[in-house]
Protein backbone atom coordinates (compact mmCIF):
# COMPACT_ATOMS: atom_id res chain seq x y z
CA UNK A 1 0.00 0.00 0.00
CA UNK A 2 1.29 3.45 -0.87
CA UNK A 3 1.84 5.97 1.90
CA UNK A 4 -0.77 8.34 0.43
CA UNK A 5 -3.34 5.57 0.91
CA UNK A 6 -2.50 5.44 4.61
CA UNK A 7 -2.73 9.18 5.32
CA UNK A 8 -6.48 9.45 5.95
CA UNK A 9 -8.89 8.94 8.80
CA UNK A 10 -10.33 5.81 7.22
CA UNK A 11 -7.08 3.94 7.98
CA UNK A 12 -6.87 4.95 11.65
CA UNK A 13 -6.82 1.87 13.89
CA UNK A 14 -6.33 -0.52 11.01
CA UNK A 15 -3.41 -2.75 10.13
CA UNK A 16 -1.38 -1.35 7.24
CA UNK A 17 1.67 -2.34 5.26
CA UNK A 18 3.95 -0.14 3.20
CA UNK A 19 7.40 -0.09 1.61
CA UNK A 20 9.87 2.66 0.87
CA UNK A 21 13.10 4.34 1.92
CA UNK A 22 14.25 5.92 5.15
CA UNK A 23 13.85 9.69 4.88
CA UNK A 24 15.26 10.36 8.36
CA UNK A 25 15.47 8.53 11.67
CA UNK A 26 16.19 9.23 15.35
CA UNK A 27 16.39 7.05 18.43
CA UNK A 28 14.97 7.89 21.85
CA UNK A 29 15.52 5.15 24.41
CA UNK A 30 13.32 2.20 23.55
CA UNK A 31 11.77 4.03 20.58
CA UNK A 32 12.92 4.71 17.05
CA UNK A 33 11.12 7.41 15.13
CA UNK A 34 11.67 6.68 11.47
CA UNK A 35 10.20 8.76 8.66
CA UNK A 36 9.71 6.65 5.55
CA UNK A 37 9.12 7.95 2.03
CA UNK A 38 7.77 6.46 -1.16
CA UNK A 39 6.70 8.03 -4.45
CA UNK A 40 3.48 9.35 -2.90
CA UNK A 41 4.61 10.96 0.36
CA UNK A 42 6.17 10.49 3.78
CA UNK A 43 4.93 9.01 7.06
CA UNK A 44 6.35 8.62 10.55
CA UNK A 45 6.90 5.07 11.81
CA UNK A 46 7.26 4.38 15.54
CA UNK A 47 9.36 1.29 16.24
CA UNK A 48 9.21 0.16 19.88
CA UNK A 49 11.61 -2.26 21.50
CA UNK A 50 9.69 -5.32 22.66
CA UNK A 51 6.94 -4.86 20.09
CA UNK A 52 9.09 -5.83 17.14
CA UNK A 53 11.60 -8.66 17.52
CA UNK A 54 15.05 -7.91 18.99
CA UNK A 55 16.63 -8.62 15.60
CA UNK A 56 14.25 -6.22 13.84
CA UNK A 57 14.84 -3.49 16.42
CA UNK A 58 18.59 -3.91 16.08
CA UNK A 59 18.41 -3.66 12.29
CA UNK A 60 16.11 -0.61 12.53
CA UNK A 61 18.74 1.12 14.70
CA UNK A 62 21.29 0.55 11.92
CA UNK A 63 19.02 1.80 9.15
CA UNK A 64 20.62 4.82 7.49
CA UNK A 65 19.07 7.45 5.26
CA UNK A 66 17.83 5.83 2.03
CA UNK A 67 17.88 2.31 3.46
CA UNK A 68 15.06 0.34 1.87
CA UNK A 69 12.42 -0.97 4.28
CA UNK A 70 9.08 -2.69 4.56
CA UNK A 71 6.78 -1.85 7.46
CA UNK A 72 3.77 -3.58 8.96
CA UNK A 73 1.80 -1.98 11.78
CA UNK A 74 -1.27 -0.07 12.91
CA UNK A 75 -2.15 3.43 11.74
CA UNK A 76 -2.80 6.20 14.29
CA UNK A 77 -3.62 9.87 14.03
CA UNK A 78 -0.88 12.04 15.55
CA UNK A 79 -0.80 15.81 15.19
CA UNK A 80 2.88 15.99 16.09
CA UNK A 81 3.84 13.59 13.29
CA UNK A 82 5.18 15.09 10.09
CA UNK A 83 2.01 14.36 8.10
CA UNK A 84 -0.49 14.02 10.93
CA UNK A 85 -0.47 10.21 10.99
CA UNK A 86 1.97 7.57 12.09
CA UNK A 87 2.40 3.82 11.92
CA UNK A 88 3.16 1.86 15.09
CA UNK A 89 5.28 -0.94 13.68
CA UNK A 90 4.68 -4.57 14.54
CA UNK A 91 7.15 -5.84 11.98
CA UNK A 92 9.98 -4.25 10.00
CA UNK A 93 12.06 -5.73 7.23
CA UNK A 94 15.26 -4.08 6.02
CA UNK A 95 16.07 -4.85 2.39
CA UNK A 96 19.35 -2.95 2.33
CA UNK A 97 21.30 -0.76 4.73
CA UNK A 98 22.32 2.19 2.55
CA UNK A 99 25.87 3.49 2.48
CA UNK A 100 26.49 6.97 3.90
CA UNK A 101 24.19 9.20 1.84
CA UNK A 102 26.22 12.10 0.40
CA UNK A 103 23.43 14.68 0.37
CA UNK A 104 23.08 16.67 3.56
CA UNK A 105 21.44 19.96 4.43
CA UNK A 106 22.64 23.16 2.72
CA UNK A 107 24.56 21.51 -0.11
CA UNK A 108 25.24 23.88 -3.02
CA UNK A 109 23.17 23.88 -6.21
CA UNK A 110 26.30 22.87 -8.13
CA UNK A 111 26.83 19.84 -5.88
CA UNK A 112 23.20 18.83 -6.31
CA UNK A 113 23.69 18.98 -10.08
CA UNK A 114 26.80 16.80 -9.81
CA UNK A 115 24.82 14.20 -7.89
CA UNK A 116 21.51 14.62 -9.69
CA UNK A 117 20.97 10.87 -9.95
CA UNK A 118 20.52 10.84 -6.16
CA UNK A 119 18.92 14.28 -5.77
CA UNK A 120 15.98 13.02 -7.84
CA UNK A 121 14.91 11.22 -4.65
CA UNK A 122 14.42 14.50 -2.78
CA UNK A 123 10.93 15.72 -1.99
CA UNK A 124 11.61 18.83 -4.07
CA UNK A 125 12.59 16.95 -7.21
CA UNK A 126 9.84 14.39 -6.74
CA UNK A 127 7.36 17.27 -6.57
CA UNK A 128 8.81 18.82 -9.73
CA UNK A 129 8.61 15.52 -11.61
CA UNK A 130 4.94 15.16 -10.70
CA UNK A 131 4.23 18.72 -11.82
CA UNK A 132 6.04 18.09 -15.11
CA UNK A 133 3.74 15.14 -15.63
CA UNK A 134 0.67 17.30 -14.99
CA UNK A 135 1.85 19.95 -17.45
CA UNK A 136 2.48 17.38 -20.18
CA UNK A 137 -0.82 15.59 -19.53
CA UNK A 138 -2.60 18.96 -19.66
CA UNK A 139 -1.03 19.83 -22.99
CA UNK A 140 -2.09 16.55 -24.53
CA UNK A 141 -5.59 16.75 -23.10
CA UNK A 142 -6.05 20.34 -24.25
CA UNK A 143 -4.88 19.64 -27.78
CA UNK A 144 -6.89 16.44 -28.14
CA UNK A 145 -10.08 18.27 -27.13
CA UNK A 146 -9.43 20.77 -29.92
CA UNK A 147 -8.80 18.23 -32.65
CA UNK A 148 -5.00 18.42 -32.80
CA UNK A 149 -2.99 15.33 -33.71
CA UNK A 150 0.28 14.44 -31.97
CA UNK A 151 3.08 13.63 -34.41
CA UNK A 152 6.74 12.60 -34.17
CA UNK A 153 9.20 14.60 -36.28
CA UNK A 154 12.85 13.53 -36.69
CA UNK A 155 15.61 14.62 -34.30
CA UNK A 156 18.37 14.29 -36.92
CA UNK A 157 17.97 17.04 -39.51
CA UNK A 158 19.89 18.22 -42.53
CA UNK A 159 19.38 21.97 -42.13
CA UNK A 160 18.81 24.77 -39.72
CA UNK A 161 15.77 26.64 -38.41
CA UNK A 162 16.98 29.19 -35.89
CA UNK A 163 20.52 29.80 -37.14
CA UNK A 164 23.78 28.05 -37.91
CA UNK A 165 25.64 29.30 -34.85
CA UNK A 166 23.39 27.34 -32.50
CA UNK A 167 23.49 23.98 -34.27
CA UNK A 168 24.96 20.80 -32.82
CA UNK A 169 26.69 19.08 -35.72
CA UNK A 170 26.95 15.28 -35.63
CA UNK A 171 28.57 12.83 -38.08
CA UNK A 172 26.05 10.88 -40.11
CA UNK A 173 27.51 8.11 -42.32
CA UNK A 174 29.85 10.43 -44.17
CA UNK A 175 27.44 13.36 -44.20
CA UNK A 176 26.80 16.25 -41.85
CA UNK A 177 23.67 16.12 -39.75
CA UNK A 178 22.40 18.28 -36.93
CA UNK A 179 20.34 17.82 -33.80
CA UNK A 180 17.08 19.63 -34.36
CA UNK A 181 16.64 23.16 -33.01
CA UNK A 182 12.92 23.06 -33.69
CA UNK A 183 10.40 20.74 -35.33
CA UNK A 184 8.51 23.64 -36.93
CA UNK A 185 9.35 22.89 -40.58
CA UNK A 186 8.34 19.23 -40.21
CA UNK A 187 5.15 20.19 -38.40
CA UNK A 188 4.26 22.40 -41.36
CA UNK A 189 4.64 19.34 -43.60
CA UNK A 190 2.39 17.31 -41.26
CA UNK A 191 -0.13 20.17 -41.29
CA UNK A 192 -0.94 19.68 -44.97
CA UNK A 193 -2.07 16.16 -44.07
CA UNK A 194 -3.68 16.48 -40.63
CA UNK A 195 -4.34 20.27 -40.55
CA UNK A 196 -3.84 20.73 -36.78
CA UNK A 197 -0.73 19.08 -35.34
CA UNK A 198 1.64 19.25 -32.39
CA UNK A 199 4.64 17.50 -30.92
CA UNK A 200 6.38 17.29 -27.55
CA UNK A 201 9.99 16.53 -28.39
CA UNK A 202 13.54 17.44 -27.38
CA UNK A 203 15.17 20.39 -29.12
CA UNK A 204 18.84 21.33 -29.00
CA UNK A 205 20.50 24.76 -29.07
CA UNK A 206 24.26 25.24 -28.96
CA UNK A 207 23.83 28.67 -27.37
CA UNK A 208 26.75 29.85 -25.28
CA UNK A 209 24.40 31.41 -22.77
CA UNK A 210 24.70 31.15 -19.01
CA UNK A 211 21.42 32.54 -17.78
CA UNK A 212 18.82 31.12 -15.44
CA UNK A 213 16.65 30.08 -18.40
CA UNK A 214 19.07 28.61 -20.97
CA UNK A 215 19.93 24.94 -21.46
CA UNK A 216 21.29 23.11 -24.49
CA UNK A 217 18.58 20.42 -24.50
CA UNK A 218 15.00 21.23 -23.63
CA UNK A 219 11.49 19.84 -23.93
CA UNK A 220 9.81 21.65 -26.80
CA UNK A 221 6.06 21.73 -27.32
CA UNK A 222 5.31 22.95 -30.84
CA UNK A 223 2.13 23.22 -32.88
CA UNK A 224 1.01 24.24 -36.36
CA UNK A 225 -2.54 24.88 -37.53
CA UNK A 226 -4.03 25.57 -40.95
CA UNK A 227 -6.34 28.46 -41.69
CA UNK A 228 -5.71 30.55 -38.58
CA UNK A 229 -3.91 33.83 -38.01
CA UNK A 230 -1.69 35.41 -35.39
CA UNK A 231 -4.44 36.70 -33.11
CA UNK A 232 -6.30 33.37 -33.18
CA UNK A 233 -3.11 31.55 -32.25
CA UNK A 234 -2.65 33.88 -29.28
CA UNK A 235 -6.22 33.10 -28.22
CA UNK A 236 -5.42 29.36 -28.30
CA UNK A 237 -2.23 29.80 -26.26
CA UNK A 238 -4.03 31.91 -23.68
CA UNK A 239 -6.65 29.21 -23.17
CA UNK A 240 -3.95 26.55 -23.01
CA UNK A 241 -1.87 28.30 -20.34
CA UNK A 242 -4.98 28.86 -18.20
CA UNK A 243 -5.94 25.19 -18.66
CA UNK A 244 -2.48 24.08 -17.47
CA UNK A 245 -2.59 26.39 -14.44
CA UNK A 246 -6.05 25.14 -13.48
CA UNK A 247 -4.94 21.50 -13.66
CA UNK A 248 -1.75 22.21 -11.73
CA UNK A 249 -3.63 23.93 -8.91
CA UNK A 250 -6.19 21.14 -8.81
CA UNK A 251 -3.76 18.23 -9.02
CA UNK A 252 -0.55 19.41 -7.39
CA UNK A 253 -1.31 21.66 -4.43
CA UNK A 254 0.89 19.54 -2.16
CA UNK A 255 3.78 19.67 -4.64
CA UNK A 256 3.41 23.44 -5.06
CA UNK A 257 3.63 23.76 -1.28
CA UNK A 258 6.76 21.60 -1.19
CA UNK A 259 8.56 23.98 -3.59
CA UNK A 260 7.12 26.94 -1.65
CA UNK A 261 5.18 28.41 -4.57
CA UNK A 262 2.91 31.34 -3.74
CA UNK A 263 -0.24 29.89 -5.29
CA UNK A 264 -2.12 33.18 -4.93
CA UNK A 265 -0.05 34.45 -7.84
CA UNK A 266 -1.14 31.54 -10.02
CA UNK A 267 -4.76 31.95 -8.97
CA UNK A 268 -4.59 35.60 -10.03
CA UNK A 269 -3.73 34.69 -13.64
CA UNK A 270 -6.90 35.12 -15.70
CA UNK A 271 -8.16 36.25 -19.09
CA UNK A 272 -7.38 38.39 -20.90
CA UNK A 273 -3.58 38.36 -20.91
CA UNK A 274 -1.94 41.67 -21.68
CA UNK A 275 -1.37 42.27 -25.40
CA UNK A 276 1.13 44.93 -26.40
CA UNK A 277 2.80 45.78 -29.67
CA UNK A 278 6.54 45.45 -29.78
CA UNK A 279 6.89 49.25 -29.69
CA UNK A 280 4.74 49.46 -26.54
CA UNK A 281 6.96 46.95 -24.76
CA UNK A 282 10.06 48.88 -25.78
CA UNK A 283 8.41 51.95 -24.25
CA UNK A 284 7.70 50.02 -21.02
CA UNK A 285 11.34 48.91 -20.90
CA UNK A 286 12.58 52.46 -21.31
CA UNK A 287 10.29 53.64 -18.52
CA UNK A 288 12.00 51.05 -16.31
CA UNK A 289 15.44 52.41 -17.14
CA UNK A 290 16.51 50.08 -19.95
CA UNK A 291 18.54 51.61 -22.77
CA UNK A 292 16.66 50.14 -25.74
CA UNK A 293 16.97 51.05 -29.40
CA UNK A 294 13.93 51.16 -31.69
CA UNK A 295 14.69 47.61 -32.89
CA UNK A 296 16.26 46.08 -29.80
CA UNK A 297 16.39 42.30 -29.58
CA UNK A 298 15.05 41.63 -26.10
CA UNK A 299 17.18 39.24 -24.09
CA UNK A 300 16.89 37.57 -20.69
CA UNK A 301 17.87 40.68 -18.74
CA UNK A 302 15.50 42.97 -20.61
CA UNK A 303 12.55 40.58 -20.35
CA UNK A 304 13.18 40.05 -16.66
CA UNK A 305 13.09 43.79 -16.01
CA UNK A 306 10.02 44.37 -18.16
CA UNK A 307 7.93 41.53 -16.69
CA UNK A 308 8.90 41.53 -13.02
CA UNK A 309 5.98 43.75 -11.93
CA UNK A 310 3.30 42.08 -14.07
CA UNK A 311 0.69 39.79 -12.52
CA UNK A 312 -0.15 37.79 -15.64
CA UNK A 313 1.49 36.95 -18.98
CA UNK A 314 2.11 39.51 -21.71
CA UNK A 315 1.77 38.90 -25.44
CA UNK A 316 4.22 41.01 -27.41
CA UNK A 317 3.21 41.05 -31.07
CA UNK A 318 4.31 42.36 -34.46
CA UNK A 319 8.08 42.58 -34.07
CA UNK A 320 10.20 44.47 -36.62
CA UNK A 321 10.84 42.28 -39.66
CA UNK A 322 14.61 42.63 -39.27
CA UNK A 323 14.50 40.82 -35.90
CA UNK A 324 12.74 37.67 -37.07
CA UNK A 325 13.67 34.80 -39.44
CA UNK A 326 12.37 34.43 -42.99
CA UNK A 327 9.50 32.11 -42.14
CA UNK A 328 7.60 34.80 -40.20
CA UNK A 329 4.99 36.40 -42.44
CA UNK A 330 5.35 40.16 -43.05
CA UNK A 331 2.26 42.17 -42.18
CA UNK A 332 0.56 42.98 -45.54
CA UNK A 333 -0.42 46.38 -44.11
CA UNK A 334 3.06 47.11 -42.76
CA UNK A 335 5.87 44.98 -44.25
CA UNK A 336 8.35 46.49 -41.76
CA UNK A 337 6.75 44.24 -39.13
CA UNK A 338 5.85 40.55 -39.04
CA UNK A 339 2.68 38.89 -37.81
CA UNK A 340 4.24 37.14 -34.85
CA UNK A 341 4.16 37.09 -31.06
CA UNK A 342 6.11 36.13 -27.97
CA UNK A 343 4.43 35.26 -24.69
CA UNK A 344 6.34 36.60 -21.70
CA UNK A 345 5.65 35.06 -18.30
CA UNK A 346 5.23 37.53 -15.41
CA UNK A 347 7.31 37.85 -12.22
CA UNK A 348 10.48 38.36 -14.25
CA UNK A 349 10.45 34.97 -16.00
CA UNK A 350 10.21 36.26 -19.57
CA UNK A 351 9.66 34.42 -22.83
CA UNK A 352 8.01 30.99 -22.72
CA UNK A 353 6.34 30.94 -26.18
CA UNK A 354 7.28 32.23 -29.61
CA UNK A 355 4.88 31.96 -32.52
CA UNK A 356 2.94 33.61 -35.30
CA UNK A 357 1.85 33.36 -38.90
CA UNK A 358 4.12 31.61 -41.39
CA UNK A 359 5.18 32.97 -44.75
CA UNK A 360 2.91 30.82 -46.91
CA UNK A 361 3.31 32.28 -50.41
CA UNK A 362 6.20 30.76 -52.35
CA UNK A 363 7.51 33.94 -53.96
CA UNK A 364 7.32 35.83 -50.68
CA UNK A 365 9.18 33.04 -48.87
CA UNK A 366 11.97 32.98 -51.44
CA UNK A 367 12.19 36.76 -51.28
CA UNK A 368 12.55 36.70 -47.52
CA UNK A 369 15.29 34.07 -47.77
CA UNK A 370 17.26 36.16 -50.21
CA UNK A 371 16.89 39.21 -47.96
CA UNK A 372 18.69 37.19 -45.30
CA UNK A 373 21.35 35.98 -47.78
CA UNK A 374 20.09 32.41 -47.63
CA UNK A 375 20.09 30.03 -50.58
CA UNK A 376 16.52 28.74 -51.21
CA UNK A 377 18.02 25.52 -52.59
CA UNK A 378 19.26 24.69 -49.10
CA UNK A 379 15.62 24.67 -48.01
CA UNK A 380 14.17 23.10 -51.13
CA UNK A 381 11.78 20.67 -49.47
CA UNK A 382 10.45 23.44 -47.21
CA UNK A 383 9.93 25.75 -50.18
CA UNK A 384 8.27 22.83 -51.97
CA UNK A 385 5.46 22.87 -49.38
CA UNK A 386 4.39 26.21 -50.89
CA UNK A 387 4.05 24.76 -54.38
CA UNK A 388 1.10 22.44 -53.83
CA UNK A 389 -1.96 24.06 -52.31
CA UNK A 390 -0.34 26.34 -49.77
CA UNK A 391 -2.65 27.97 -47.22
CA UNK A 392 -2.42 30.60 -44.47
CA UNK A 393 -1.27 28.97 -41.26
CA UNK A 394 0.24 29.73 -37.87
CA UNK A 395 2.18 27.95 -35.17
CA UNK A 396 4.11 28.31 -31.95
CA UNK A 397 6.84 26.78 -29.85
CA UNK A 398 6.64 26.57 -26.07
CA UNK A 399 9.56 25.75 -23.79
CA UNK A 400 8.04 23.31 -21.30
CA UNK A 401 10.95 23.76 -18.90
CA UNK A 402 10.70 27.55 -18.94
CA UNK A 403 6.95 27.39 -18.41
CA UNK A 404 7.41 25.03 -15.47
CA UNK A 405 10.07 27.29 -13.95
CA UNK A 406 7.53 30.11 -13.82
CA UNK A 407 4.65 27.93 -12.63
CA UNK A 408 6.72 26.51 -9.77
CA UNK A 409 8.26 29.87 -8.89
CA UNK A 410 11.74 28.34 -8.85
CA UNK A 411 14.74 30.54 -9.57
CA UNK A 412 16.54 28.49 -12.24
CA UNK A 413 15.52 26.28 -15.14
CA UNK A 414 17.99 23.62 -13.93
CA UNK A 415 15.69 22.95 -10.98
CA UNK A 416 12.80 21.72 -13.14
CA UNK A 417 14.77 19.43 -15.47
CA UNK A 418 15.65 15.91 -14.26
CA UNK A 419 19.10 15.88 -15.89
CA UNK A 420 19.84 19.38 -17.24
CA UNK A 421 22.32 19.89 -20.05
CA UNK A 422 24.18 23.18 -20.31
CA UNK A 423 27.35 24.36 -22.04
CA UNK A 424 29.27 23.26 -18.92
CA UNK A 425 27.34 20.14 -17.93
CA UNK A 426 27.06 16.76 -19.65
CA UNK A 427 26.96 14.49 -16.57
CA UNK A 428 25.42 12.64 -14.87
Amino acid sequence: MHISDILNDNRVGLEVETRGWVYRSRESGKLIFMVVRDSTGIVQVVIEKGVVSPEEFSMAKKATIESSVEIEGRCFKEQKAVTGYEIHATKIKIYQIAENFPITKDKSDEFLLDIRHLWLRSREMTAVLKMRETVLDSIRGFMKERGYHEVQPPMFVGGMVEGGSTLFEVPYFGEKAYLTQSSQFYLEAFMYSLENVYTISPSFRAEKSRTRRHVTEFTHYEAEAAWIGNQQMMDLEEEMVLFIIHNLLETNREELDIVKRDVTKLKAVEKPFYRYTYEKVIEIGREKGLQLSDAADLGEKEERTITEDFDKPIFVYNFPTQLKPFYHRPDPDDPTHVLNHDLLAPEGYGEVIGGGERTWKKDELIGRMKEENLNPEDYQWYVDLRSFGSVPHSGFGLGVDRLLTWLTGLDHINKVIPFPRTMRRLKP
